[in-house]
């Protein structure tokens, strides 16, 4: 079935690309069937670099990323030690804490988040480091005032000697503002094929009975800076109307989709889909039509395929809750771009009796 589909000039200025660098670890305790020890590093929510306690050894996970031992030879080795060696520190950690929030249990996850973001037209750049604890934040660093951020009493403690560290406070600002920006934008190079790649959705409009919402589904599309709204006699609707979550599809691209709620009596021809992408600076507008909406068991197949997806992807979320991201911190002298903060003063900071 042919589809109405219209490529208009975009009225609103093309935005900038933003990349990002993230790292998360996780050290876990007491959870069974997985490594207790996890780290994995991502380039635009694309996953990088994989390491746990399970292989001990760190392995990039995209081709592109073998490019880094060109630049530096020994790069995969030199981080998988550092992993093997911070591994034993979510131990520890995790037993502080333990003592801190007086807990005897068993299953305990400790994890950090931390890493950049970089506005490739700017050149602006900004940091970001957080820390959760079984699954709650436990602490995280403002870099606007240049103070850490302490939700939980038991954070206190840390937030008082991280805020005095200047020696620690200055490798912070060394590494959001030098280390990792120099390494996203050498990653982004090595996959810029991939990552600076843009593909157009294909799209339908859905809806499971006359009565019911017209849903208009974008899938097929990257990278995952994307816009979809309805529009009705060329203005945008803020009523009506529910946007879903942009969810990843099992080759790496992205959908998405917004439904609409109609009266039988509107007038559905005032109607139009549109789709935006950044980097593209046409519209893809699908003009609402009676012909081309497909319903009941039209509207089977685009659902079969799209539940397995979302199914897997609250799977991978909770997986990925489990056992991504621990509190890992650079040696001294190590190039890694991950934490600029070495494990003895790890374990300073965190022992509530220091």
């Amino acid at each position: 079935m042919s589809k109405v589909i219209l490529l208009l000039c975009l009225c609103h200025a093309a935005s900038a690309v933003t990349h990002s660098l993230k790292y998360f670890y996780t050290g876990s305790t007491g959870v069974p069937n997985f490594p207790e020890y996890v780290s994995v590093g991502l380039v635009d929510e694309v996953v990088i670099s994989h390491y746990d306690s399970n292989t001990r050894r760190e392995e990039p996970k995209q081709d592109w990323m073998s490019n880094v031992t060109e630049d530096e030879p020994q790069y995969w080795e030199r981080n998988t030690e550092i992993c093997k060696g911070n591994q034993q520190i979510f131990k520890v950690g995790i037993d502080t804490l333990k003592q801190r929030f007086n807990q005897t249990g068993d299953v305990h996850i400790y994890q950090e988040m931390y890493g950049c973001e970089w506005d490739d037209e700017t050149d602006e750049v900004k940091g970001f480091r957080q820390y959760g604890y079984d699954g709650e934040d436990f602490i995280s660093f403002d870099p606007k005032t240049e103070t850490w951020v302490a939700p939980k009493q038991q954070a206190v403690i840390t937030k008082h000697k991280w805020d005095h560290n200047k020696a620690l406070m200055a490798q912070n600002k060394h590494y959001f503002t030098q280390i990792c920006p120099e390494y996203l934008k050498k990653y982004v190079n090595y996959g810029r094929s991939v990552l600076l790649r843009t593909e157009l959705p294909s799209v339908s409009l859905l809806q499971k009975t006359p009565s019911s919402p017209v849903s208009c589904h974008a899938t097929g599309f990257y990278p995952d800076r994307a816009t979809l709204f309805w529009r009705k006699d060329g203005e945008d609707l803020h009523e009506d109307v529910d946007l879903g979550e942009i969810l990843p599809n099992h080759d790496g691209t992205f959908q998405m989709s917004v439904d609409l709620k109609l009266s039988s009596a509107e007038d559905r021809t005032r109607y139009d889909c549109v789709f935006q992408l950044s980097g593209v600076k046409d519209d893809l507008v699908t003009r609402l039509d009676k012909a081309v909406i497909r319903s009941n068991g039209e509207k089977e197949k685009p659902t079969d395929m799209t539940v397995p997806i979302i199914a897997a992807v609250v799977v991978l979320a909770l997986v990925l809750i489990a056992v991504v991201g621990f509190v890992i911190y650079k040696k001294k002298n190590a190039k890694r771009p991950p934490s600029p903060v070495n494990n003895a003063e790890v374990l300073e900071e965190l022992n509530p009796g220091s």
